[in-house]
């Protein structure tokens, strides 16, 4: 099965990824119709055995190969590195996310894929880049936190650095390299040239980190870490209520003075150390604290309408199983379900970018190793 109206529909790729940020690049491009052929070794991709398991199913592995087809190949024999020689002589696209250098000395250097096809576009991701010192070293989401600054800026002073929850910067590197493969696609249909694509888990977090990074660049210093409050902005950040807590963020002096008027502490700016938002920057705690007093009267239900119909943006804080099952989620269809290779339910998050005319959707279940290599392999062996 394929799914004959995605935007990328008619495209293959040659996906030779595993874990997580390689996985969730060709994911994206499966999502949108691209025929993305999995390559496994004999014991698969490393996530098919972690995470929650459902009747040795992995989780953790559905979320991130759904729409893909599974074969498998032993690349440390010359007779499966000659199939693979002949899969991407038909491919428009590889992905690999070894570690820097490790696929050239297999024998696939850009070089030799120009060889094998003129083009194909041969997208790499990676931890450190491929230059420099730190190109070959062995690179992990946390480390990738670590050695960006990203780490060094979430918590507290108190706290210390914390890293990101989920491994965002597998994730951010994945969408990116996604978002080069399109690029370069682009630029083949006018040039009818392929080229290499390359992302790496630091670029990709330091990227993100523009907006604060424009404060380093000025003054040469990190910025402080401000928790849940905001680094430029005060009041904003999350205020108790009588039965629990809500996130209130007044993003400008507009919707400060609406925040405080609403919970009847618009006195509060007749006084000189809270007048601006610079002084209410210096003064945060103490403002804080008059906030909670105030709104620790009341319910977070209550809080929320009254500042959301005032125009002040407020929300609950609410678990990520109450997200999942939540309105909003619903309502965006960010809750899908595979029927999975053996007829099990398997649920998982959405498609984030919705397309009008040809939408992303699910159309293969999440494979089993090696579950498409006869499928495939006849195939080649047809048009060989």
């Amino acid at each position: 099965m394929i799914n004959e109206n995605g935007a990328l529909s008619g495209l293959k790729v040659i996906d030779l990824t595993r874990v997580l940020s390689g996985p969730f690049c060709t994911m994206l491009l499966a999502d949108m119709g691209a025929e993305v052929i999995k390559i496994e070794p004999p014991k698969g991709d490393n996530v098919r055995n972690q995470g929650d398991m459902v009747e040795g199913f992995s989780s953790y592995f559905s979320q991130f190969n759904r729409n893909k087809k599974s074969v498998i190949l032993d690349l440390y024999t010359e007779k499966d590195k000659e199939i693979l020689k002949s899969l991407l002589s038909e491919a428009d696209v590889v992905v690999e996310n070894f570690k820097a250098g490790v696929f050239d000395k297999m024998g696939f250097d850009y070089k030799t894929l120009k060889s094998i096809n003129p083009k194909i576009i041969s997208a790499s991701v990676n931890g450190f880049g491929s230059k420099g010192e730190m190109s070959d070293k062995p690179a992990f989401d946390f480390i990738a936190q670590a050695l960006s600054g990203f780490m060094s800026l979430n918590g507290t002073e108190e706290s210390g650095p914390m890293r990101a929850a989920m491994p965002i910067s597998d994730l951010i590197a994945g969408l990116y390299c996604a978002f080069g493969i399109v690029c370069a696609l682009n630029s083949r249909s006018k040039t009818n040239k392929g080229q290499k694509v390359e992302s790496s888990l630091t670029s990709g977090l330091v990227s993100m980190m523009a907006y604060l990074s424009s404060e380093s660049f000025v003054t040469g210093k990190a910025p402080k870490k401000s928790g849940n409050n905001h680094p430029i902005l005060a009041p904003y950040g999350i205020f108790k209520t009588s039965d629990g807590e809500v996130a209130v963020a007044p993003a400008s002096d507009k919707f400060c003075h609406i925040f405080l008027e609403t919970i009847e502490l618009l006195n509060l700016l007749e006084q000189d150390i809270y007048k601006n938002n610079a002084k209410r920057m210096e003064n945060r705690a103490s403002l804080n604290e008059i906030i909670n007093k105030k709104m620790i009267s009341n319910t977070s239900d209550y809080w929320i309408k009254k500042l959301n119909d005032a125009g002040c943006p407020a929300a609950k804080i609410v678990s990520l199983p109450d997200a999942l099952n939540s309105q909003l989620i619903k309502d965006s269809e960010m809750v899908i379900s595979s029927n999975g290779p053996e007829g099990r339910k398997i649920k998982m998050t959405g498609f984030p970018v919705k397309l009008s005319e040809t939408p992303a959707r699910l159309y293969l279940s999440p494979p089993l190793l090696g579950e498409h290599t006869e499928e495939v392999l006849k195939n080649l062996n047809k048009k060989g």
